[in-house]
């Protein structure tokens, strides 16, 4: 599928000259998206122009046809810093794998057994059935789809928890206050979480005044808090991908960019615990600070 794009002389010029004078390309879909372009079309022209100069061809006139596979997905630089290890203020944590695209890392020894024990502890009085947003209502409500117990934290609602928060935030490479509160799951035996994405998608009143006060879900950090005997893991479908539930290690995947696009490779499920429990916490980043409704 492709899409005409009709654009006037003096965004041409503008575009010509910033190329001209060496700006880069992604600075210029970002100065276009700030004047309220799409993303999608922001980059598709611009790079219009950039791949008529690699071939040295004339630059478009005054429209471009835009081919489906330059609105796809646009991976930029991780968020989460290169290397075998990360620090924070009070750990060094070791990589185990990595993925580019989508962006998935394996951690280790993200909290100690000691804080596992210490998260579940304080949870356990707290928990209530987990809910999910209705996409038509916008309304919290009970859903099949994810039979587990969860309770949320306050950022920073205690000294441990404040320690926690500011570990992650370091790890997740995000200003502390874009993340919301640690959310603890317990999941019991046959318990899952079907596909899902993590984003937000504004098909609903309560998602869509969500993203204008704090921007876009962009990345997730998923800590197991105890090893689970059988079944847990966190499955990625798209990429036949299964992460299996480790005390103290996470899971963690990017899926938004600069670009506002959002990556649905990183559609990811919860497969059913055959023995035992599952318990886990999880921290969602945002583009910019987090305001609770």
């Amino acid at each position: 599928m492709s899409l005409l794009i009709n654009f006037s002389a003096e965004l041409r010029a503008w575009i010509l000259h910033n190329l001209d004078r060496g700006c880069a390309a992604q600075d210029l879909v970002d100065s276009m998206i700030q004047q309220k372009f799409e993303p999608d079309i922001a980059y598709g022209l611009v790079q219009s122009f950039v791949q008529s100069r690699r071939l040295g061809l004339e630059p478009p006139d005054d429209s471009v046809e835009i081919d489906a596979a330059q609105q796809e997905y646009h991976y930029q630089t991780p968020r989460l810093a290169a290397g075998s290890v990360i620090h924070t203020f009070d750990r060094t944590i070791p990589v185990l794998m990595r993925l580019r695209q989508p962006v998935i890392a394996v951690l280790e020894s993200v909290l100690s057994p000691e804080e596992c024990d210490t998260l579940i502890a304080l949870a356990r009085p707290r928990l209530k059935p987990s809910t999910v947003v209705d996409p038509e209502t916008g309304e919290n409500k009970i859903a099949a789809h994810r039979d587990s117990e969860g309770m949320f934290f306050n950022l920073n609602e205690t000294p441990f928890i404040a320690g926690l928060d500011r570990r992650i935030s370091e790890l997740m490479n995000c200003p502390l206050e874009n993340g919301e509160g640690l959310q603890v799951l317990r999941y019991g035996k046959h318990a899952k979480n079907t596909p899902h994405f993590d984003f937000l998608a504004p098909s609903n009143q309560t998602n869509r005044e969500s993203l204008i006060r704090s921007g876009q879900r962009i990345s997730t950090l998923v800590i197991y808090l105890n090893d689970v005997p059988g079944g847990g893991e966190t499955d990625f479908p798209e990429l036949g991908l299964s992460v299996l539930p480790k005390k103290g290690n996470a899971a963690y995947f990017e899926y938004a960019n600069s670009l506002r696009q959002v990556d649905y490779k990183s559609v990811h499920a919860g497969a059913p615990v055959h023995e035992g429990e599952k318990w886990a916490v999880t921290k969602w980043m945002r583009e910019r600070r987090f305001i609770p409704a």
